[in-house]
């Protein structure tokens, strides 16, 4: 049997295609992603007050398609208009609160804490994402000859400055000295992962202070980042990135929260560690490490197998 079509909608922002991709991949389908591009003055305007027209966005070269994933705001409108304008029955799934009538998706997938629901709407628990066990596992060794065989690793995931959350050198310095000083008393070997969004400062900030005792990658890896979630016994993520702490999740080892100072507090990251501490996935991050267990979590496997249920 043939697998079903899918576009994949986003704006282009690396959490999304995660997310969008992670979903497809789970959905088993034959995609194609496109970066939307809305009209400079409808970018103006949320979803809730944007006609539904090929006018509002740049044209999507897509024809043959049986599913639209489709995730943030700007990918709203074309979600909806790809599916009116087809001529056969197509499934539009949207990931995030799209701030319009529920009905205009078959599915709508959305994060516990954004307490979003309704009849078409699957919760997950954190984020979804595109990382799955087999490729984080088959990544092991990627990291081997640049890492001290006879020690545990203890890995450091970069995020990057949000409205939120101020990256200043000062602010990281903080982290790293914790970090480094528990890399030290425990006899571990740190690894540091940057993410897209993490500023070269912070990154040679990074080897500054760091690199005596750590790996640090300087470049985005991929690669180098699924070694790292194989080989670490410990796992620390910066407080910014609720995407990054669920791709942690997935390993079911211990996770450590760094905090940084807010400039505005943000309600759903609140929620979103409460649950997630709730669930006994996360800690703060301080001057002692501790082992715990808790169950994976694969959001992204349980509601594409929900949702594969509905379409067969």
């Amino acid at each position: 049997m043939s697998k079903l079509k899918g576009i994949l909608l986003t704006e282009g922002m690396h959490g999304m295609i995660s997310q969008v991709e992670g979903l497809a991949k789970a959905l088993d389908l034959d995609f194609t992603h496109h970066k939307v591009e809305l009209d400079s003055f409808w970018k103006l305007f949320p979803p809730k007050l944007t006609p539904i027209s090929q006018k509002v966005f740049k044209k999507i070269n897509a024809d043959d398609f049986d599913v639209i994933i489709s995730c943030g705001r700007k990918s709203v409108i074309p979600s909806i208009f790809l599916k009116k304008k087809s001529s056969k029955k197509v499934v539009n799934i949207h990931i995030q609160d799209p701030k319009v009538s529920l009905d205009n998706f078959n599915f709508v997938i959305a994060p516990e804490h954004d307490g979003l629901s309704g009849n078409n709407v699957y919760q997950t628990k954190g984020a979804i994402h595109y990382l799955t066990n087999n490729e984080i596992d088959s990544h092991a060794d990627y990291l081997k000859n640049k890492l001290d065989l006879n020690k545990d690793y203890f890995l450091l995931i970069l995020g990057g400055p949000t409205k939120h959350y101020d990256y200043s050198e000062k602010n990281i310095s903080n982290i790293f000295n914790i970090f480094n000083n528990l890399v030290i008393k425990n006899n571990l070997q740190g690894i540091v992962i940057p993410s897209m969004r993490t500023p070269k400062n912070i990154i040679e900030l990074s080897k500054n202070e760091l690199q005596q005792n750590s790996l640090v990658v300087e470049t985005i890896d991929k690669k180098a980042y699924l070694s790292a979630l194989s080989l670490a016994k410990y796992i620390c993520v910066m407080c910014d990135s609720t995407s990054m702490i669920s791709e942690a999740a997935l390993t079911g080892k211990p996770i450590y929260v760094a905090d940084i100072p807010t400039n505005k507090n943000d309600q759903r990251i609140r929620k979103f560690r409460e649950l997630f501490s709730k669930l006994n996935i996360i800690k703060k991050l301080d001057n002692s490490l501790e082992s715990w267990d808790y169950e994976r979590l694969d959001e992204t496997s349980r509601v594409a197998n929900e949702i594969k249920k509905q379409l067969s």
